[in-house]
Parts: structure tokens; sequence; C-alpha cells
């Protein structure tokens, strides 16, 4: 008998992708809502939350981030490279992390602002950049399940659920393959939509931090890319690259590996916290080598003083001559990752399909309270205007 991988159905039957990512009857609420507005309500509150969660990590963590960054560049070689990170992120005081956070879109700020040395750019980039991740996962998700006839990636409570033992019609011998070829294309191709997407969002921000205000504007000034590439920003590929091998972990490996393999007995929400901290730590193995290229990438475009455009042969050819593999992949390189990365990215399945799901009933009531509240007003409306109207009738006739 095969095993039934079909991740979104909890109650272990065959559950067709034309259904919506989100079966309404998982939210109590008192007015029916449609399936689509409910869908879009919740992917809105879910990319609103993730993107709340991620300033706030983000903005805490930017000493680690630093460190991170200078460690994936070739400002730091030798031996004691985490060290040379260290002093090279606080040079210019406690508070230096804090001062590259961009605060260039608007002239004034608040006393808490200047308090947080927060500037609205980064801000921005960064609730985009996780608000986008979650909403573009799920959108490709949805989009390419129904287009696949494929079932979208367990979320919430179904990682808790024992995995189904019945048939699946997809999994019959005629149709194996085709069903196999289906779900891989469709594995690959959501994080690749979605990481790029999350990328054109997050990179010129993610350089601006990396260079400094001033000097990102003098890169840029030098460039003079059309606004096309320079909402791409340099080294956008390298990003584009790691971003797409962390949104697979998140999204694709680990609630997947969770629902599947992870004992059943053990199956809780501070078990899903530390084996997605776990399965950040492998992605990170990987997005290493990414993060490295696109700091190293960063260098090559200031190294004669002035800005060029990148070429990422000469990068990693330049990059192997001086340093060999250590160059795109070390021991500290991966600890410096970890220690930006983990305490968002890591705890980010954990925060997505734990605690994220507990506010979705108070949202869907609150909507459905208010679409009936709304539809009454209008009722009373009409009754009123057909009253008048009523009335002017029998006026008129008398």
């Amino acid at each position: 008998m095969a095993k039934d991988t079909n991740l979104s159905d909890s109650g272990g039957g065959h559950q067709k992708s034309t259904s919506s990512i989100i079966s309404p009857s998982r939210h109590n609420t008192s007015t029916k809502l449609s399936s689509e507005l409910e869908e879009s309500i919740l992917v809105a509150y879910r990319s609103i939350g993730i993107g709340s969660f991620g300033v706030v990590m983000r903005y805490v963590g930017m000493p680690l981030e630093k460190i991170a960054l200078y460690m994936n560049s070739s400002q730091v070689t030798g031996k004691n490279q985490f060290a040379q990170s260290i002093r090279l992120t606080f040079q210019g005081g406690a508070l230096a992390p804090y001062r590259v956070v961009g605060s260039s879109i608007h002239p004034f700020y608040s006393p808490l602002r200047r308090i947080l040395l927060l500037g609205p750019a980064s801000v921005v980039a960064w609730f985009m950049q996780y608000s986008v991740m979650g909403a573009a996962f799920q959108f490709f998700d949805r989009l390419l399940s129904k287009a696949f006839d494929l079932p979208p990636v367990v979320y919430g409570d179904q990682l808790m659920e024992p995995v189904s033992t019945t048939n699946n019609n997809a999994n019959k011998e005629g149709d194996a393959l085709s069903h196999n070829i289906k779900s891989a294309t469709k594995t690959i191709l959501a994080p690749v939509l979605s990481g790029s997407l999350e990328s054109v969002v997050s990179n010129r921000a993610e350089v601006q931090r990396y260079f400094g205000p001033s000097k990102f504007a003098v890169l840029e000034s030098h460039l003079n890319w059309n606004p096309i590439g320079r909402i791409f920003g340099p080294a956008f590929c390298a990003n584009a690259m790691r971003n797409v091998v962390m949104c697979s972990t998140s999204f694709i490996v680990t609630p997947i590996t969770y629902k599947l393999y992870y004992p059943q007995d053990k199956k809780s929400k501070s078990s899903l916290f530390y084996y997605g901290m776990g399965m950040n730590f492998a992605g990170n193995t990987v997005a290493i080598s990414m993060q490295a290229l696109w700091g190293r990438a960063l260098d090559y475009s200031v190294a004669e003083g002035k800005g060029r455009n990148i070429n990422y042969v000469d990068v990693i050819r330049e990059s192997l001559k001086k340093e060999g593999t250590s160059a795109f992949f070390t021991v500290p390189k991966w600890f410096s990752r970890i220690l930006m990365n983990a305490p968002v990215q890591g705890s980010l399945p954990w925060f997505y399909n734990n605690i994220l799901p507990l506010g979705e009933d108070k949202v869907m009531s609150w909507f459905s309270t208010t679409k009936s509240a709304s539809e009454s007003a209008a009722r009373v409306g009409e009754k009123d205007t057909n009253d008048r109207n009523q009335m002017g009738v029998t006026k008129s006739l008398s």
C-alpha cells in the first residue's frame, strides 16, 4: 500500500487542490464568509504577522547581522576572523551597528526613533521582506497547487496530525510518474519565485546596511543604473539564491519533514521550535556560501575606489585564488550566520505554524461581525429609502 503524502488532508482522504488553501470549517464565524474572502483575509493576516515579527527580531539582532556581514566579506582575512568582525562592527561605539539602519526616507525623526537610531527605510524593508516572503509563498503555493492539482503545503495544526496511510489516487502506478514530476516542479518553483520576490524587496536595503547610507549613495551614483536596476540593487543574484534556500528551509523542508518523519508522540509546539532551529542550522550550511558570495561581490563592486558592475566569475576566481574554499565556507562563517539568522528565520516555522493560528479565529470573527453589521446597515438604509419612496408615492396620489 502506497503511503499517502497528501499533506493538506487532515482527515486522511484525498483532497482536491481546487479547494481553498484554508478550509473555511477551520474557523468559527457567525456569518459565513466566502472561501475566497476568507483566504484573502488569512493571507493578509499571516503576512502582516510575519512582517511585524521580522522587524522586531531583525532590529534586536543588528549587531549579529553586522558581524555576519563582515565575516562573509573580504574585509576580514587570516586568523581570528570572528574577532576581526566584532572589532569592525563596534569600531564606532556600542551603538554603531544601529547607525547603518537606513533613515533616508523622511528627514524628521521622533524622539523615540532618535533613541533607537531606527530609520524608516530599513523598517519598511524588513517588514516588506518578511511579509512579502510569507504572502508570496502562500500565493505561489496556492497558485501552483491549483495549476498542478496538488494539495498545498501543510500548515498549523496539520503538522501535529498523524500521517494518513490511505491510498491516494495520485499515487496509483499509472499516475505516479506524473504526480512526482508535478510535485517536484511545485516544490522547486514556489520557493524560487517567493525567494526572488523577497530579494526584490530586501536586497537594496541590505546593501545599504552593509555599506552605510553615505557610501551606498556614492556607489549608486557611480553605477548610474536605470530605475529598474536601482530597485534590484547590487549583488541581487547572490541575495536571491540565499533567500531561495532559506525560504525552502522554512516553508517547505521544515513543515513537511516534521509532519512525515518526526515521532508522533513527541510532536508539540516546543519540539517544532527546536526542530525548526535545527533545520535552520542545516539550511545555513548551504546559504552561507551564497551569503559569502554576496558580501564578496559587494566588496568587488567598490574595490577600485568607484562603483563597478559585478562579474561573479571574477569574484569567485579571485576569492578562491586568495583563500581557497574558506572564502565561501568556514565554521566561523557558518556560526556567525547562525547567530544572525537563527533567531528570526529558525523560529519562523514555529511562529508561523503555532503562534499566528492563535489569532485567526478572532480575526475571522471580527471580519464576520463587521461584514454582518455592514450588511445590516445596508438593509436598514435600503428599507428607509424604500419607505421614503413609498411615502412620496402615497402623498402624490393623495
